[in-house]
């Protein structure tokens, strides 16, 4: 037998039980047709000697904003670490302004006000950009502020009319003017303005985001809502740039897309059918690019502190955040999805939002037991024990995101009482449930690095150093196999890709040092050295 390529002298790990580790890997056709001595007798066309390097499987993330997180590596850089202040902020604006005077719009992304005295205000980006318009983005993505100038082209020249938006909100000052900040729905008033986004920026933004993705040793990511240019999306043929952008080898990476909830309508002549035109639903495509969950959005977020939840945010006696549908409108659309073939992902961060999901997708299996669907639940920041076992139930699968602990733990932390701190991003818990783990970043919101996740997700130390429930801590290897084998069981690939077995796709990574051999801390010191995907190098050199 004659194949493409044999992979020689690595430190390989399958993360396949039955057979965990080799030093051989054969490859015919983009998959794996052996290891070790089933390729005694093989010859083939190109062997490549990996020098005793470690070896994964390529990492997958379950929840990565693809040409959202393109569009964020195109815009001015304003989260912590790089901006610490709103006068830096301010002068990054201004800097910007000055060095790109043709650019009609100045776009800005990743700010964090809990890094920052506050938000930025739209006088204040008006000062800085010399009046052109400005849009700043939240690094959670569910905010933005926009300047004065970006409001008076919406049709706002004074800001005490800029409208109430339902799901929306809007802060104002004491005379009712909006200081600039629209968060949710709000966010169209201004987004109405940039989107669509033109076709060519868009494959602009998946050319930087693939490449970013390889070089962390991503082979795969779910991109959770395209379509939408109401929330998340770029325009309403988003399938059609990402089609593109394969055809054109743009896209480096396989991809699974989520429709958002809104690209789905009533089918004429079939009263029960609610989805795509043709019947199109969750499962069609190839080993490249294939159609998701519908995704549906339920809450906010938790930094912005619009996540819905049952008790009040902590110093914030009115505030309980916001539900973006009344439970009843968004149990509808979770069972007409459910009915008509659909697997759903609804985003859902707080504690009232997961829970009026699940009363949701219980909903739907009460109405049409569909046994083995996998629906997910975005997120699910905070969970009780009873919530987990009910989730577990159902055979739905949380996507929580460790790299959050990291980022954003002690802010989480701050944000509600004190007894409900043990439940934020709760992993462990989830495994011993019988739920299978999987990783992702959110990604803008986070960095994509799947080590900082791993890592997170082993040791949950916030950015203060603080240890958050450290009860939910889990191993190094129950944390790799979340990123690989767990991530494509989460959109039902676990027989393609995730483990390096036979059959499989040859999608792997080199690395430094063996994740398993080092201490946790050191996880992030290590550097994704090659990305092979399909049996092809698409990240450095073998």
């Amino acid at each position: 037998m004659r194949i493409d390529t044999i992979f020689t002298n690595g430190r390989i790990r399958t993360m396949d039980a039955a057979r965990p580790i080799a030093s051989r890997m054969g490859v015919l056709h983009g998959r794996i047709v052996g290891l070790d001595e089933e390729l005694d007798g093989v010859t083939a066309d190109r062997t490549v000697d990996l020098g005793g390097q470690p070896v994964l499987p390529g990492f997958h993330d379950a929840h990565h904003h693809l040409s959202l997180t393109g569009a964020r590596l195109a815009a001015i850089d304003l989260r912590p670490g790089r901006i610490s202040s709103l006068d830096e902020l301010y002068s990054a604006i201004a800097q910007y302004a000055r060095a790109n005077p043709d650019e009609e719009w100045i776009r800005g992304a990743g700010y964090d006000q809990n890094f920052l005295e506050d938000h930025p205000t739209a006088e204040g980006l008006d000062r800085a950009s010399g009046g052109r318009p400005v849009i700043v983005e939240h690094v959670s993505g569910h905010m933005l502020v926009a300047s004065a100038k970006a409001f008076a082209i919406a049709g706002y020249d004074d800001l005490r009319d800029v409208p109430v938006v339902p799901g929306g909100g809007i802060p104002r000052d004491a005379d009712g003017r909006a200081l600039g900040l629209l968060q949710e729905q709000a966010m169209q008033l201004i987004y109405a303005l940039v989107r669509p986004m033109p076709l060519d920026e868009v494959q602009h933004n998946l050319d930087l985001a693939s490449r970013h993705a390889l070089a962390y040793g991503l082979t795969s990511v779910t991109e959770p809502g395209i379509g939408a240019t109401d929330m998340i999306g770029n325009s309403p043929v988003d399938f059609h740039s990402y089609q593109t952008a394969n055809e054109h080898g743009v896209l480096g990476v396989r991809v699974t897309l989520m429709p958002f909830v809104s690209t789905l309508h009533d089918i004429d002549r079939m009263p029960e059918w609610f989805g795509l035109d043709l019947g199109i639903r969750t499962g069609l495509g190839d080993d490249l690019l294939r159609v998701g969950p519908v995704k549906v959005l339920s809450d906010g977020s938790f930094i912005g502190r619009s996540a819905a939840m049952h008790r009040c945010y902590l110093g914030e006696a009115d505030n309980t955040g916001v539900l973006l549908h009344e439970p009843e409108r968004l149990e509808d659309f979770i069972v007409r999805a459910h009915a008509s073939g659909w697997t759903v992902a609804t985003h859902a961060i707080g504690d009232r939002a997961a829970d009026h999901v699940l009363d949701a997708i219980e909903a739907a299996q009460r109405r049409l037991p569909r046994p083995g669907v996998r629906h997910r639940i975005e997120h699910f920041a905070l969970a009780t024990d009873e919530r987990i076992r009910r989730t577990a139930a159902l055979g739905v699968i949380p996507v929580p995101q460790g790299v959050f602990i990291s980022d954003f733990g002690d802010g989480m932390a701050a944000a509600v009482d004190p007894e409900l701190r043990d439940q934020i991003y709760r992993v462990k818990s989830l495994a011993d449930a019988g739920i299978v783990l999987n990783g992702s970043s959110d990604s803008p919101v986070s960095d994509a690095n799947p080590l900082t996740s791993i890592r997170d997700m082993i040791l949950r130390l916030t950015g203060s150093g603080e240890v958050l429930g450290p009860q939910e801590r889990i191993s190094v290897e129950d944390a790799v196999r979340a990123y690989t084998y767990g991530s494509a069981y989460a959109v039902g690939q676990e027989n393609d890709k995730g483990t390096l077995s036979a059959g499989k796709l040859a999608d792997f990574i080199t690395l430094t040092d063996d994740l398993f051999e080092i201490e946790p801390e050191r996880i992030t010191d290590q550097r994704v050295t090659a990305t092979v995907v399909g049996g092809e190098v698409r990240f450095g050199e073998l």
